[in-house]
């Protein structure tokens, strides 16, 4: 028995002999068939059943072959149809392909000719039917983001009006009680009001940098080529302005040009600079540098410090959103910084991962794609 996969295989030859001998032929070789002298009741049976494959003989009195196809595909549009011809017809045979028959087979028969043919014709209609079936997903895959994005949407209008409201609220009462009454508040009172207001200053951070991930997430990528030496020296710049009296030592190597969209890369290098200067702030010099190399078609950018570092037994804590490996009193933030460069990064589809030693400094190394030539 042949090794072909089977499949259901509707006949139609109005040479009844031809189309018996056919079939039981066919079911030698482990396809299930159906045959069919009259064109018009082969249409009526594959409306009622399931069918991979018609094949259908060109030149019939009722119905020709070509009409028949185009009444098979209205019911179903992914069937595979081969016509069946002699030689005398093969334009007509070719004619038929061009409306819509995946093949042809000339008579009389040879059996190897007609198990290639229908090979092919029904791998096609696998082919047919797993696109479609893709595309079925993808139009529900569409669907289910578009529904998750109107929510995103939903709940950081929510956080950003309904949640702030009240930290407003509590702030501005805070500060119109100590303005009224500030002659009779005592130092203890005073303390708490102050303790109070901080919670809701820092609250109300917590959620404009939850914002703010959700912004990086979500904001439409417009990618083009990027210079990164003139971006990295303008956002150092910008920071740099903002430090007063420290001794800084910048060291920027030469960066070479990448694809990637260039307000998102920004937020990138602003995220990570800001951490080096943060955490340098005790050293002196505070020593960062910028440096890039090129390693198996993808630009590797590395940013280095010799601030407070950490622990890499935490570094799995790193990119998460709210975690921080160092105490608020020891340093300011909120540990949301590092997930929104992450989101960047991989949104270009690239990497990134950390090394540091506690108290030797900590180095990022992320990955971004080659300019095109």
């Amino acid at each position: 028995m042949s090794t072909t996969a089977p499949g259901r295989l509707l006949i139609v030859d109005d040479e009844v002999a031809q189309m018996k001998a056919l079939c039981e032929t066919l079911e030698m070789e482990g396809y299930v068939t159906s045959g069919y002298s009259s064109a018009r009741q082969a249409l009526a049976a594959l409306r009622e059943g399931d069918v991979d494959m018609l094949l259908t003989d060109l030149m019939m009195p009722e119905m020709d072959g070509i009409s028949l196809l185009h009444a098979a595909r209205q019911v179903d549009g992914n069937l595979a149809g081969v016509v069946m011809t002699g030689h005398g017809t093969v334009d007509t045979a070719v004619k038929a392909m061009q409306d819509g028959a995946l093949d042809y087979i000339l008579k009389p028969f040879k059996l190897s000719q007609v198990l290639a043919v229908i090979s092919r014709a029904l791998d096609v209609r696998r082919l047919r039917l797993d696109n479609a079936a893709m595309r079925n997903r993808e139009r529900a895959y569409i669907a289910e983001l578009e529904s998750a994005n109107r929510d995103l949407e939903s709940f950081t209008f929510s956080v950003s009006h309904d949640l702030r409201a009240p930290l407003r609220a509590i702030s501005g009462f805070c500060e119109i009680y100590l303005q009224t009454y500030a002659d009779t508040v005592p130092a203890a009172g005073r303390e708490m009001l102050a303790r109070v207001t901080s919670g809701a200053a820092r609250m109300d951070q917590l959620i404009e940098d939850l914002l703010r991930f959700c912004r990086s997430t979500r904001q439409t990528m417009v990618k083009r080529t990027v210079h990164l030496d003139r971006l990295v020296r303008k956002v150092l710049a910008d920071l740099q302005s903002k430090q007063t009296g420290r001794n800084l030592e910048l060291r920027i190597g030469e960066l070479p040009q990448c694809e990637g969209d260039s307000s998102l890369l920004e937020q990138v290098f602003v995220n990570l600079l800001s951490n080096a200067l943060k955490f340098t702030r005790d050293s002196n010099p505070a020593v960062i540098e910028v440096v890039a190399n090129e390693a198996e078609g993808e630009t590797v950018i590395r940013v280095s410090d010799n601030g407070a570092g950490f622990d890499m037994q935490y570094a799995k804590r790193l990119f998460g959103v709210f975690q921080r490996l160092h105490s608020s009193s020891e340093f300011e933030g909120t540990g949301v910084g590092l997930s929104i460069v992450q989101r960047i990064v991989q949104r270009h589809g690239g990497r990134i991962w950390a090394e540091s030693e506690l108290g030797k400094g900590a180095t990022f190394y992320f990955t971004l794609p080659r300019a095109a030539e």
